[in-house]
């Protein structure tokens, strides 16, 4: 299992099977200590370059995937990830749509759907995932191929 973030470390997420993922602001510096090996950037517009392996999903701010089924390829991949490296998913601000993420990466990861909002509040931040919308997608989020899809 990862250990290589500190869990004490600012945005760091323990999903219930042991798996770390950080969350974070892009619109901050980045954090001090180990970099990412993988990172999944939820942003409207193409974000810059990273010089990690990183995966970019058009997701404008405060709204939710353009590409739903895109998006749930994309997290599904992230959580695969963090068995084994070290992973973050960020956002401009780091509460709504990084939340969001994180509350449909609970759910990869056993978490009852209608659980996955207050999991993430609860270990992440307490104000993770804005929108009404956004909590109802990480409620009714399902893994790529099982047999309901993300709904918007």
């Amino acid at each position: 299992m990862n250990a290589a973030w500190d869990l004490a470390a600012e945005g760091v997420l323990r999903l219930p099977s042991g798996r770390l993922v950080r969350g974070r602001g892009l619109g901050r510096p980045l954090p001090p200590g180990p970099v990412p090996e993988f990172g999944l950037y939820l942003l409207g517009r193409r974000p810059p370059a990273a010089p990690w392996d990183a995966r970019w999903l058009r997701w404008p701010d405060f709204r939710l995937p353009a590409e739903p089924a895109e998006a749930a390829e994309a997290l599904a991949e992230l959580w695969r990830r963090a068995a084994s490296q070290r992973v973050e998913v960020a956002c401009a601000g780091g509460r709504g749509r990084t939340g969001t993420a994180l509350a449909c990466l609970a759910v990869l990861d056993g978490v009852p759907g209608h659980e996955a909002v207050a999991y993430v509040r609860r270990h992440y931040h307490p104000r993770a995932v804005e929108t009404p919308w956004q909590r109802r997608y990480a409620a009714r989020f399902s893994p790529p191929g099982s047999s309901g899809s993300p709904r918007r």
